[in-house]
């Protein structure tokens, strides 16, 4: 049995582009996320108060995998978001 790639995590920005749009599919953006955390790919997302876009963090096995995620969002199918990818190494605080 072929071994699964180990999962990277990649800081995707959503910079906005149409404000109009952008409202228009929230709820259909954040109800694609939903279905992404609930298989694993999401680790996060939010929105920059500044209402300049938004930050989605992936976990996936390669840029590839990400960006093929990235676009089937509908804020990046309707044009209301463009996109940025930069894979991560993340850092996390000892507890």
């Amino acid at each position: 049995m072929p071994k699964a790639k180990a999962k990277k995590f990649f800081a995707v920005l959503l910079p906005m582009l149409d404000l109009e749009k952008s409202r228009q599919f929230r709820t259909d953006h954040l109800s694609f996320l939903e279905m992404l955390r609930s298989k694993g790919h999401v680790y996060g997302n939010g929105r920059f108060s500044d209402g300049s876009g938004g930050l989605v963090i992936y976990q996936v096995a390669s840029y590839s995998d990400c960006e093929t995620l990235v676009k089937q969002d509908p804020y990046i199918k309707t044009g209301a978001r463009c996109y940025e990818i930069h894979e991560w190494e993340a850092e996390w605080a000892e507890k």
